[in-house]
């Protein structure tokens, strides 16, 4: 920002003063601009003590004669302000506490918005959280249209609401419907939409962006235009009374009570509008104390603290290769879907090899469709589309393979067929070049078995649909070179996605949590239970669907495959219950093919409510009646799964809980306000943990025996996560 400064711009520096991370500066015409530029990070967060230096930059401001009015930017260059510290939130260790630093932050955007001349934001790159709270204090908003600029409330992701006074001003800015939709999702909202909803005052580009604050600031203050009609009638008594009632009846059938943040945002929402601003802070100030020590808010700020220091990782300690092109091995689904975040988060070219110039058709195609919804809800242009598309390409033999870095095998689970495409790209691909298996349950040394270069093999397993699904987990084996590792974990970074590096054995880490939890749906199934009963129990429990739809959602083909394999290799506790393989024979394998546990194909108005196709009963011999709680079935379910990811810890199958935590939530959706399966043992206590798998394994079979490392956990009373 500092580069686009009139060369009319002032400085005006006290060396005797400690270094602040705001700085003042005077133009020729009196206008002052404060640059937020916190020391030795690369993205301003705020913090508790930057109160006292706002305070005190405002009152310098202020002192200076014939100030015209103030501009807001930041000093770094892909940022205006990312948020809060969250460790400062962590540490508060009462909800007395955290409502007093949420009173602090509220006194200081009332000083900026109570300032006595124009005070504008002039907005670059991510204005979130506590940024986004800043700029509503301001008297105008101005952003640029880079792609990089966004703007949003994420704090109900942290089990918390906005805490300096998001609650009130948002809601009279935008109109209360618009702004309950941004606070309860945490969505990002990108410049054309912000200035179209009223957000900001003005979107530019970058170039002139702080030529168009500064020139804001000189028209003086303005009147703020009406809101819209809709957002008008919402604030009458009848719109008002209707309106909290919707949001509250659609946020609860989302969240089924587990997110207590959704709630007390409706509540200060209305508590502002209802009884004035000043009401309205104290119950926003008050509600943010206690969701600061929910145990909610606590696992999910767990979570971004994990997910955060991943981020640093490389997977290994040696320097990751240059990757400047990547190849696809199949034109499928998985194939189609690594290669679109390949091409669109990553920039990288990929060059998709196919038998047939269907598969690359297809492949093809789904990168464009993905584009298309982004064309169409105007978050990408024309031309974007269509520079994105270039970068992919494809070939039914193996030219522009010689100039490939890393390829991804993405074809049919077959060791076979994986371990001559090795072959195959030993022969005509570079000898740098490093191969990754897709593969969700063969293990990685037999697919290196016998290439000639072995440490360059390696295991990169996503998950479908490969565009929304979060997490990969990187594969080596014993023979794999550091740097393979790590240029594999680095490639996955610039993908989007979550990298955990997990041990070679059979069914991962995932898969094979997953398994027994899958497993034990089918014989609540299979004893009975509706699956419409059983799919809700275990949604109401936090997960996103319920284990039967899981299994309709990735192919009851693909689910059940893996299943032989871990039996083999950890004995019968894997073993699918007899009869469950009907479903198979009756060539049922869900969403794709249009026939699984579910009906597929409806129209009208029971087409959006998922049905039960009722011959699934027959098929398995069963008459349906709901016999247990929805509890004691999530809880079957669940603690299977608690069970078999300690002994993946314990057998270093994980590295740490931390990444079994992170893999579970961003793999299969474990709820994230328990914080992952490790962080919800803690919760529960591992004694607890061991007594209720003796209690159901008296009751349904030895395979709910507790694990040893979950006996000595409670015996020690040792935890997982700190």
């Amino acid at each position: 920002m500092r580069d686009n400064m009139d060369n009319s711009v002032l400085a005006e520096q006290s060396s005797a003063e400690p270094v602040s991370a705001f700085s003042l500066m005077f133009t020729a015409e009196h206008v002052g601009i404060i640059t937020i530029d916190v020391p030795g990070e690369k993205v301003n967060t705020l913090k508790a003590e930057f109160a006292q230096q706002i305070c005190a930059i405002l009152q310098k401001a202020q002192q200076y004669p014939n100030l015209k009015g103030l501009v807001l930017v930041s000093g770094k260059s892909d940022s205006f302000i990312a948020g809060a510290d969250i460790t400062m939130i962590s540490g508060c260790k009462t909800a007395a506490e955290a409502s007093e630093l949420a009173q602090k932050g509220q006194t200081v955007m009332s000083q900026i918005a109570s300032f006595s001349v124009p005070v504008v934001a002039a907005i670059h790159g991510a204005c979130l959280g506590g940024g986004l709270e800043l700029a509503l204090a301001c008297h105008s908003r101005v952003c640029s249209l880079d792609d990089k600029t966004q703007l949003g409330l994420p704090e109900v992701q942290l089990g918390l609401l906005p805490g300096s006074g998001g609650t009130q001003r948002l809601p009279r800015l935008i109109g209360a419907p618009k702004a309950l939709d941004m606070m309860l999702t945490g969505r990002s909202i990108r410049a054309k939409q912000a200035l179209r909803m009223g957000l900001v005052d003005d979107a530019v580009p970058y170039s002139i962006l702080l030529k168009t604050a500064l020139e804001r600031v000189a028209k003086g203050r303005k009147s703020r235009p009406p809101l819209p009609w809709q957002a008008r009638l919402a604030g009458g008594p009848l719109g008002k009374s209707l309106l909290f009632y919707f949001v509250r009846k659609q946020t609860r059938a989302k969240t089924h009570g587990n997110y207590p943040a959704t709630e007390k945002i409706i509540d200060v929402v209305k508590t502002g509008l209802d009884q004035g601003s000043g009401n309205g802070y104290q119950a926003e100030a008050k509600a943010f104390g206690e969701l600061v020590m929910t145990p909610q808010s606590a696992a999910l700020r767990g979570l971004f603290f994990a997910s955060t220091a991943l981020k640093k990782e490389k997977g290994a300690d040696a320097e990751p290769l240059p990757v400047h092109r990547v190849g696809i091995l199949g034109g499928g689904l998985m194939g189609g879907g690594i290669a679109n975040v390949t091409a669109t988060r990553a920039g990288l070219p990929v060059r998709i090899k196919d038998i047939n110039h269907e598969g690359i058709r297809h492949a093809l195609k789904y990168s464009w469709d993905l584009l298309e919804k982004k064309v169409r809800s105007r978050r990408l242009t024309r031309n974007e589309q269509q520079r994105q598309m270039m970068l992919i390409s494809g070939t039914t033999d193996y030219s522009g393979f010689s100039q490939i870095d890393i390829v991804v095998e993405a074809v049919f689970e077959d060791l076979a067929l994986k371990q001559s495409m090795v072959a195959e790209i030993e022969k005509n691909a570079a000898p740098r070049t490093i191969f990754a298996s897709n593969t969700s349950s063969l293990p990685i040394h037999q697919i290196a078995e016998k290439a000639t270069r072995p440490e360059q093999v390696i295991g990169l397993h996503y998950f479908s649909p490969v565009d929304k699904m979060p997490l990969v987990e990187v594969i080596p084996h014993a023979g794999t070179s550091a740097q393979t590792i790590s240029t594999t974990v680095t490639l996955a970074k610039k993908q989007g996605k979550t990298a955990i590096v997990v041990g070679d054995s059979a069914g991962f880490y995932v898969n094979r949590i997953l398994a027994p939890y899958i497993n034990e749906a089918a014989r609540c199934l299979l004893a009975g239970e509706p699956v419409d009963h059983i799919d809700n129990a275990l949604v109401n429990f936090g997960f996103p669907v319920g284990p039967v739809q899981l299994l309709d959602e990735v192919g009851i083909d693909v689910g059940t495959k893996i299943g032989p394999i871990l039996v083999e290799a950890f004995g019968e506790r894997f073993a699918a219950p007899s009869g469950f393989d009907a479903v198979l024979q009756d060539d049922r394998k869900g969403r794709k093919n249009g026939k699984g546990f579910y009906l597929y194909g409806q129209k009208g108005r029971g087409a959006k409510k998922k049905q039960v196709d009722p011959s699934v009963y027959r098929l398995l011999n069963v008459t349906p009646k709901a016999q247990l709680s929805g509890e004691e079935i999530a809880q079957r379910c669940v603690m299977l799964m608690l069970n078999e990811a300690v002994r993946c810890l314990d057998e270093n199958v994980i590295r740490s809980a931390r990444d079994g935590d992170l893999g579970a939530v961003f793999g299969i959706g474990f709820p994230p306000f328990r914080g992952g399966p490790f962080r919800y043992i803690d919760t529960l206590g591992a004694a607890s943990v061991v007594k209720t798998l003796e209690q159901l394994a008296q009751r349904y079979g030895e395979h709910f025996t507790p694990c040893d490392g979950l006996r000595q956990r409670a015996e020690q009373g040792g935890r997982f996560c700190p």
